[in-house]
C-alpha cells in the first residue's frame, strides 16, 4: 500500500496528459465512441504507458501538484488539437466548394463533433477517416502520445515556451498551413466553378432570354460533381501527404516543447 500511494499521483499525472489527449484528438474524440470506452481506454493506455517509464522524481500530495496537472492536461490538448486541425482541413475544403455549387444551405450533422458541416466536407471526412484507419493512423496516435514522455517528461516546464511565444507562434503557423491546404484541396473544383459562372455571365449577356438562374444552379452542380468524379482517386495522395504533415508537426511541437 505503501508504493501505492507512492508512484499514485505519478500515474494520476500520465492518466490526466492521455486522457486530454484522447479528449481532442480524431477519431478517439468522436461522439459514436461512448464514454465508458473513452474512460476505460484511457486507463488501460495510461497504465502500459506509466510501467514503460522510469520515474526519477517523486510526486506529493500537495499543491504542487496543481501545476503539474495543468501542464500535463495543457500537453495532452495540445498534440489532440495539433492532430484535430489537420482533420479540419476537409471541412473547410467543403465549406468552399459547397458555398460555389450551392449547397451552403444544405448541412449535414458530423458524427464527430456533433455540429453542422458541409455536405462535400462530410463526405471527404468519411474518406478521410477510412483511408487513417486504412494506414493504422490511429495507432501512431497512440503512439505519439505514450512517447511524448521521451520529449516531455512529467517534470518538463512547458510554461517557458507559452511565456516567450514559442507554441504559440507554432500554432499561428498550423493554422496557416491548414487553412493552405484547404485551398489548395479545393482549387481545382473552386476555379471550375469559376469559369462556369465566367461562362453564365457572356450567356446572359449574349442570350438574354435565358433565365440564368434556372440554368445557373443545375449546371454548376453538374460541373462541380464532375469534377469532384475526377478529384476522387486523388484523395488517397492528398491524404496521405496531409497525415505525413499532421504527424511531423506533432513531432515538431514535441520538439519545440521539449527543446526548453
Amino acid at each position: 500500500m505503501q508504493l501505492f500511494f507512492q508512484y499514485l499521483p505519478y500515474f494520476l499525472l500520465v492518466f490526466c496528459r492521455i486522457t486530454s489527449f484522447f479528449v481532442v484528438a480524431p477519431i478517439y474524440s468522436s461522439r459514436g465512441v461512448p464514454i465508458q470506452f473513452k474512460i476505460g481506454f484511457s486507463i488501460f493506455v495510461a497504465l502500459f504507458t506509466f510501467f514503460t517509464l522510469s520515474i526519477e522524481t517523486s510526486v506529493s500530495w500537495d499543491l504542487l501538484i496543481i501545476p503539474l496537472i495543468l501542464k500535463e492536461v495543457l500537453i495532452g490538448l495540445l498534440l489532440g488539437f495539433v492532430a484535430y486541425l489537420f482533420f479540419m482541413v476537409v471541412q473547410i475544403s467543403g465549406s468552399f466548394v459547397d458555398m460555389q455549387m450551392g449547397f451552403g444551405i444544405a448541412n449535414v450533422i458530423d458524427p464527430m463533433t456533433g455540429t453542422q458541416s458541409p455536405v462535400l466536407g462530410n463526405f471527404k471526412f468519411f474518406i478521410m477517416t477510412l483511408i487513417f484507419l486504412a494506414m493504422n493512423g490511429h495507432h501512431l496516435l497512440l503512439r505519439g502520445i505514450m512517447q511524448s514522455y521521451e520529449w516531455v517528461p512529467i517534470d518538463h516546464k512547458i510554461f517557458q515556451s507559452i511565456e516567450d511565444g514559442t507554441i504559440s507562434a507554432f500554432l499561428v503557423e498550423s493554422f496557416t498551413l491548414v487553412f493552405a491546404s484547404a485551398f489548395q484541396m479545393t482549387a481545382p473544383l473552386i476555379a471550375a466553378l469559376f469559369l462556369t459562372d465566367v461562362a453564365l455571365g457572356i450567356l446572359a449577356k449574349t442570350a438574354p432570354q435565358f433565365n440564368i438562374f434556372v440554368v445557373g444552379i443545375p449546371l454548376k452542380i453538374i460541373v462541380g460533381y464532375v469534377m469532384l468524379l475526377l478529384l476522387v482517386p486523388g484523395f488517397l495522395y492528398l491524404f496521405t501527404q496531409l497525415f505525413e504533415t499532421m504527424f511531423n508537426e506533432m513531432s515538431r511541437l514535441l520538439d519545440l516543447i521539449g527543446s526548453t
